[in-house]
């Protein structure tokens, strides 16, 4: 496995490479959730390149940036194991070199949700990605569905600057618990990872309520607040129901549907989503199985 800091020799070995190229782009701490994307990538490519940048314009002067946590050598070991043929590991300065100004920002999607939440995260995400693109032309790039707002902000980008990249996603991993992987979870106290378990319960809830006929996303919305505020430890940051293409609330369901939550656990901020399916025809119908928690 290659391992290359910057953006010229990426971009060399980049253009080298024969057959399909599978993209898989890290900020590092790598857990089984990454993994998954890389042996997606691994399956359907002939060669598959990946990045670890923990990338500081998504990050807001207020957020976990300086303790996000690394472990470079333990990350190139599973790459490597993997099946990885190319890992770029740029430094901030290669990326972003002084005097940088250049930013790429999806409009509408990137408002909601996180953006509302987080304003400016994604125009740091949607700019590095756009950026790693272009170093690195691959066939197909993977993302978690985990990250449900990210994955539909990036294929808007994709689609709109005419990036050749197939944007292919990965179904969310868990643990045994239930819990998503995020390598922020290595924050949570025992304690604390017991009280987050109220998030993919909150996500099953709502899957049952859509199975029992519920089509209010308000009172969908309402029942998976309360289920939030009443765990101590956990603060809820938003609690939505919305349409999964444009990200805007809905009042009723009648088809598809996107629940996404976002909480603080103690210090840790996470995230986590569920699609419905819930047709106001057929009130008995089971959702996709992507919609189960």
């Amino acid at each position: 496995m290659q391992q290359i800091k910057t953006v010229a020799e990426m971009q060399r070995a980049a253009s080298t490479a024969r057959g399909s190229v599978g993209l898989v782009l890290t900020m590092g701490y790598l857990h089984a959730g990454h993994m998954a994307l890389v042996k997606m990538a691994r399956q359907e490519n002939d060669v598959v390149a990946a990045t670890i940048f923990v990338n500081p314009t998504q990050f807001g002067p207020t957020e976990d940036l300086a303790s996000y946590p690394r472990d470079l050598q333990r990350d190139l070991f599973m790459l490597r194991e993997a099946g990885v043929d190319m890992v770029f590991t740029p430094e901030p300065s290669e990326i972003y070199p002084d005097g940088y100004s250049s930013y790429v920002a999806v409009e509408g999607l990137s408002d909601r949700l996180e953006g509302y939440s987080r304003p400016g995260h994604f125009r740091g995400v949607t700019t590095v990605v756009a950026k790693m693109f272009n170093i690195i032309p691959a066939t197909r790039a993977y993302f978690g569905q985990k990250d449900a707002q990210q994955l539909l902000v990036i294929r808007r980008m994709a689609r709109d600057l005419n990036f050749r990249h197939q944007i292919v996603a990965v179904p969310t991993v868990r643990d045994a618990d239930g819990l998503a992987l995020s390598s922020r979870n290595v924050h949570l106290s025992p304690e604390e990872r017991q009280a987050a378990l109220v998030l993919p319960r909150a996500l099953s809830r709502a899957v049952e309520m859509c199975e029992q006929g519920e089509r209010s996303a308000t009172a969908i919305r309402t029942e998976l607040r309360a289920m939030l505020e009443a765990e101590p430890q956990v603060k809820a940051d938003y609690v939505t129901v919305s349409d999964p293409d444009t990200l805007e609330e809905l009042d009723q369901i009648d088809g598809a549907a996107l629940v996404a939550l976002a909480a603080r656990v103690g210090n840790t901020r996470l995230i986590d989503n569920t699609l419905l399916g819930c047709s106001a025809v057929n009130p008995g119908e089971n959702p996709p199985a992507e919609g189960r928690v």
